[in-house]
Formats: structure tokens, C-alpha cells, sequence
């Protein structure tokens, strides 16, 4: 019996060793083979490799935690050519961080995927944890529409790695020039990109994500920027840092942990650090950080799940059911056990029930024993 058992814990220990050492199955394809009348010319290019992707920008991708690259040409019957390149990210927020990095101003907005960008026969999308950059060699009136068909067949994210930063809903519309926004999350991003604080400053080991946007002001351009942080006492810690810099800079201009942008403002709402720099009024800065409250938008923004299942009133209308249910068990209950009394009394009287030995009670007769009333009543 020992052999036995010891037998079947060295099995069990050779199979999951055997189960560790057989390699992942590598991910399928993500560009399809063909799509709204597109046929792929020849085979796509796939590479692990981010250079391959963008060579200067290799740095980038990473911290938005790329994974591969695949590159095909498709071609249609009426001659037209189409190159595409997907890059695939751990997550919709690489995804969408990568978006922001390569869109521009003068880019249209198009209605592909989650989000797009088209300048001239160049058109950026992003679906899911997929971006897609494509450009045609003749753009026509149809061919948002065939980008839409592809968008829908790319492979989706599962579970979490699905949700967009919530950080972005928190850059207020009024006075945004379209297309500045930046998402940011380490430091080789932020520090291509214009912002009032540094890398260094920001603090990328402690957590922190960035999204900047440009926005008008009276008289010129100015950036706002949001650092969140995991918790609201390191975003207080690093505001105390910010200020003690921001105080130094002035007196030392050319400091690197705070960009010369002009006046400088910030604040902290919960665990984001709000900074406003640029040509700005005391007036300005004031309402444009006033826009962005931590707990307002939390409440403004967070889905309430408000499903069927989750929905009040059908809870209790279910308490509903289930008190009439229990009610109707009830009387069909009592209705059985009384119909079987009395069919038993029928056909077996005083021999179940109302037995004269089981019917029978004690009596003391207290009128008996009395005593009489005063005067012989």
C-alpha cells in the first residue's frame, strides 16, 4: 500500500513537471486574412521586438507595455493597396497611452474602434489592447467603414485589462484643443513630450500615471497636468516635494525637476496632483483647477452596475414572489392535511382520530364544592 501511494505522488509530481515544461501556445494572429472585400498579399511580418515596431520610439512602447508587432498588405480587387500595422499591448491602457503619443492636433476625428485619428490617407485607431495604424494609398468614402469591420475583428482583452484609465475623464473639456492629450506612464514618454515637471519629479517607481492636455488661455497656450498616485498621502508627499522645487526654481532658474513654463499652479484633490502652467491669470489657473475634484468625478464617472440583478425594486419584487410562494405552500399544506383528516375520519371513525380514550379530559366540578353564599344563598 505504500509502494501504491508513493507511486501515484511521483506520477502526479512527473505530470505537472511535464505540464511546466511544455511551452505556452503562442498567440494567434491578430491582423485577419481578409476583411470588407481587403485580401492579404503575401503573409504578415510578426515580431516580439519593439524596434520593429518604431525603432526611435522603442523605449516608448515598453513602458506601455508592449508585446508584439505584425505588419501585412492587403489588396483589393479594383487594385487598391493598404498597409496595416497592429501593435499589441498588455493592456487597453497601453493601448490608448500609445494613441495619445502618436496622435496629433491636426489629425480628424473618425469613429473607428474606441478612438481615432486620420490625417490625409494615414488613419490611427485603437480596439481594445490593439493599436492599428493604417494607411491607404487612395482613401475613399468607404474606407472608415472597412476600418470598422477590421476593428471588429480584432481579438478583445479579457477581464480587467480591458478598462481605460480612469484618469482621463477627469481632464475637463472647457477650453481643451483637441487631440493634446497625453497619456503618460513612465518616463521616457513624459520627458518627449512638453510638460511643466520632469520625470524625476513625477516619480514613476511610486506608481504614478500622467495625462496632460493643452488648453486655450487669454493670452496664449497653457498645459495642464494630472499626476495620480496610489494613495492620497503620497500624492500630499509629493506635492509638499513639487512646491519646495517649484520655490527653488525660481530663485535658480534652469533646475530640472520643473520645467520654465511661466506661472506655475497646482493643487492636490485625493490622490491626484493637479499642476496649471503656461500665460495664466490668478483668475484662470483658479477655474481650471477648480474643474477637476477627485471626489466629484468618482461619482460622476464610476458605473453604478444598476443591472437586473442588482436593480432594488427587483429585489423586492422578489421578496414579493417569495412571500406569495410561501403563502401558497402554506394553504395547499393545510388544505392536504385537512382533507386527510377528514377522509381518514370517513373511512376509520374513532379509530385515527377523536379516539373516546384520546378525547376524554379531567373535570373538578368547582361548582360542587362551593361554598354557599351568606345568608343561604
Amino acid at each position: 500500500m505504500r509502494f501504491s501511494r508513493l507511486s501515484i505522488v511521483m506520477l502526479l509530481l512527473g505530470s505537472m513537471a511535464a505540464m511546466a515544461a511544455e511551452p505556452t501556445p503562442a498567440p494567434g494572429p491578430v491582423l485577419p486574412n481578409q476583411f470588407a472585400g481587403w485580401q492579404m498579399s503575401g503573409t504578415a511580418t510578426e515580431s516580439g521586438d519593439a524596434a520593429a515596431a518604431d525603432a526611435a520610439n522603442a523605449a516608448v512602447l515598453k513602458e506601455y507595455g508592449f508585446q508584439r508587432f505584425e505588419k501585412a498588405d492587403y489588396r483589393r480587387d479594383d487594385g487598391g493597396k493598404l498597409s496595416v500595422k497592429a501593435a499589441v499591448f498588455e493592456d487597453a491602457s497601453g493601448a490608448y497611452g500609445a494613441f495619445t503619443y502618436y496622435q496629433t492636433p491636426e489629425m480628424l476625428e473618425e469613429k473607428i474602434g474606441e478612438q481615432a485619428g486620420s490625417l490625409n490617407n494615414r488613419v490611427l485607431f485603437f480596439q481594445g489592447n490593439v493599436l492599428v495604424d493604417a494607411v491607404f494609398e487612395q482613401v475613399s468614402a468607404m474606407s472608415a467603414a472597412e476600418l470598422r469591420e477590421l476593428a471588429g475583428m480584432l481579438p478583445r482583452p479579457a477581464g480587467s485589462a480591458r478598462n481605460l484609465p480612469a484618469l482621463r475623464n477627469y481632464l475637463p473639456a472647457r477650453g481643451y484643443e483637441k487631440n493634446t492629450a497625453k497619456y503618460i506612464m513612465g518616463p521616457a514618454a513624459l520627458d518627449r513630450v512638453s510638460a511643466p515637471l520632469a520625470s524625476p519629479m513625477v516619480d514613476f517607481k511610486s506608481g504614478a500615471e500622467v495625462i496632460l492636455g493643452t488648453y486655450r488661455a487669454a493670452v496664449g497656450d497653457a498645459t495642464l497636468m494630472l499626476v495620480e498616485y496610489p494613495t492620497p498621502q503620497i500624492a500630499a508627499e509629493k506635492l509638499r516635494q513639487i512646491d519646495a522645487a517649484h520655490q527653488v526654481t525660481a530663485q535658480q532658474p534652469g533646475v530640472a525637476t520643473i520645467v520654465d513654463v511661466g506661472p506655475f499652479f497646482d493643487k492636490r484633490t485625493g490622490p491626484i496632483v493637479v499642476i496649471a502652467a503656461g500665460p495664466l491669470s490668478q483668475n484662470e489657473a483658479r477655474a481650471m483647477l477648480g474643474a477637476i475634484s477627485y471626489e466629484a468625478d468618482v461619482t460622476w464617472n464610476e458605473n453604478t452596475y444598476v443591472s437586473r440583478r442588482d436593480n432594488l425594486a427587483n429585489l423586492l419584487f422578489n421578496v414579493v414572489v417569495l412571500c406569495g410562494i410561501l403563502i401558497g405552500l402554506a394553504l395547499v399544506a393545510g388544505i392536504g392535511f385537512g382533507g386527510l383528516r377528514i377522509l381518514v375520519k370517513r373511512l376509520f371513525p374513532g379509530r385515527v382520530f377523536d379516539r373516546p380514550e384520546d378525547t376524554e379530559f379531567i373535570s373538578l366540578h368547582l361548582e360542587d364544592n362551593a361554598p354557599e353564599a351568606p345568608g343561604g344563598r
